[in-house]
């Protein structure tokens, strides 16, 4: 009989990739710079944003994108109004409807985000949507350091007996 089991390593590489996260943001301070997490879950994106916001002593405000959503830029812009949050999270990415569009606009005036955001901004990304950055947006890929990935638990088979 074979039955399976949940790893911890999973776990373990999440808390690391947590903690970089979170300096990652502390070290930004008041300065712009682009973090990219990546996770293939939208739950775990969650968990992980309500994590950080709630637990974080720094002002860390998280926007949802609408599947409408067109513009990047302009949609943070008009979020933000004149406030400047520790940390903005973006969610919401692979539920944009143009997203190819999103991310070829958003590489055309990345030179505006330092400009006007003066916080570290923490895109969350799936793996094709981290592809399409490369490919579609690669100047605003290049300006993340290395993209701290979350992972999800694998299921490893077990032997019981026979």
């Amino acid at each position: 009989m074979t039955t399976y089991s949940a790893t911890s390593d999973w776990q373990v590489n999440n808390s690391l990739s947590l903690h970089r996260l979170e300096r990652a943001i502390a070290v930004a301070g008041q300065e712009f710079s682009l973090i990219l997490a990546c996770c293939n879950s939208i739950p775990k994106q969650q968990q992980i944003t309500t994590l950080l916001t709630t637990s974080s002593t720094l002002d860390i405000q998280a926007v949802n994108l609408s599947p409408e959503t067109t513009t990047l830029y302009t949609t943070i812009n008009d979020l933000l109004g004149q406030t400047q949050p520790a940390a903005l999270i973006i969610n919401g990415l692979e539920a944009v409807v143009e997203i190819n569009q999103l991310l070829l606009s958003t590489n055309f005036i990345r030179n505006e985000f330092p400009k006007r955001f003066h916080c570290p901004i923490v895109l969350w990304v799936n793996d094709e949507i981290l592809t399409k950055l490369v490919w579609l947006a690669p100047d605003l890929k290049n300006w993340a350091a290395t993209t701290i990935r979350f992972e999800l638990p694998a299921i490893q088979p077990v032997c019981l007996g026979t």
